[in-house]
């Protein structure tokens, strides 16, 4: 979907698919997300559907794709993983647009929601995620057709390979210090047991939430989705949860007020959860760490190249991308690697 989107372009697409609708139709950008573009579309009558499409300008190769992303989420429909319906994948201008559900509930993206709910409230819906990831890392591929979404290889070689590729396709500047964590984590891989679904970027701002009771609606942005080692989605999200005084790339500084769980409550439910291993969370936990410094530098060339892409959540700058790749050293250091 481009800015010139319009209301007969869009009551087409609706159309094709039988689904209800009146003009005039109203767009709106919709959450935080800087990689894959999310838009709600209502009708004259209140009804909402959501339009997904890749970010606008230059693309890396394999990334942001959004015929992948609406497979996984068919896929996962008649599951217990909570995920908007997918009606269907349609064209603009040869840019593939995945019309979808729209889902009620809350996102907590920014400090002003996460100030309104009470210590209980955050405290229920912080422990949530690590047990949905649970529910994501029990899929059964076989039954899910989802077999062959990704390399059986292991894991953890095959994401250095990807991430350090795309460090240097994006990268803005030279900085040391990533090619030298990409070094020491490559002298770190833990061995892989287990292949699992694995959402890839797993974190609080992705998932829609029950206020009231805490519970997941929804999980989204599932474009990073693959198979592997799932302690590598908890990495991720203990990567994405700062410790008070914390501020890192991704404004994620509202996960640190009263009543959510810290990183180590995180971590301890998921394992008590899933009865996994808890030796090679560390490497995951950096790993992850060390990714989201490559993702936050393309989003930072992202934005340099088409200023569209920006975000309400803002841009990461260079300073914040390098304190997280300090951070990443940090727990290296502390997880023995």
């Amino acid at each position: 979907m481009n800015s010139e989107l319009s209301d007969e372009t869009a009551s087409g697409w609706l159309s094709s698919l039988g689904l209800a609708h009146r003009l005039p139709l109203r767009t709106s950008r919709l959450g935080l997300g800087q990689s894959n573009l999310t838009y709600g579309l209502t009708d004259a009558e209140g009804r909402r559907y959501v339009l997904r499409r890749p970010p606008l300008g230059h693309l890396l190769a394999s990334a942001h794709d959004i015929a992948r992303e609406a497979r996984i989420l068919s896929a996962l429909a008649d599951t217990d993983v909570p995920v908007p319906r997918v009606y269907s994948v349609v064209s603009d201008d040869e840019v593939p647009v995945a019309i979808m559900e729209y889902v009620a509930g809350l996102v907590v993206d920014n400090i002003e929601i996460a100030e309104a709910l009470t210590p209980a409230q955050r405290h229920a819906i912080g422990m949530a995620l690590p047990r949905t990831l649970a529910r994501i890392h029990a899929v059964d591929l076989e039954r899910t057709g989802l077999t062959d979404l990704a390399s059986h290889k292991p894991y953890a070689a095959r994401q250095l390979k990807r991430w350090a590729a795309q460090w240097e396709q994006s990268k803005t500047r030279e900085l040391p210090a990533v090619d030298q964590l990409t070094e020491r984590l490559r002298a770190a891989v833990p061995e892989q047991h287990e292949i699992a679904l694995v959402h890839g970027d797993f974190h609080i701002r992705n998932v829609i939430t029950d206020p009231d009771t805490g519970a997941i609606r929804a999980v989204l942005d599932w474009e990073l989705c693959t198979l592997g080692e799932p302690l590598a989605d908890i990495g991720s999200l203990l990567a994405y949860w700062p410790e008070p005084g914390e501020d890192l790339v991704g404004n994620f500084s509202m996960c640190t007020l009263p009543g959510f769980p810290s990183r180590a409550e995180l971590a301890a439910e998921y394992l008590a959860v899933t009865g996994r291993d808890a030796a090679a969370l560390g490497f995951w936990h950096a790993l992850g760490m060390w990714k989201i410094a490559i993702i936050g530098e393309g989003v930072l060339r992202r934005a340099l190249d088409d200023p569209r892409n920006r975000a309400a959540a803002g841009t990461p700058t260079r300073e914040q991308i390098d304190q997280v790749v300090a951070a990443a050293h940090d727990v290296a250091e502390a997880a023995g690697i």
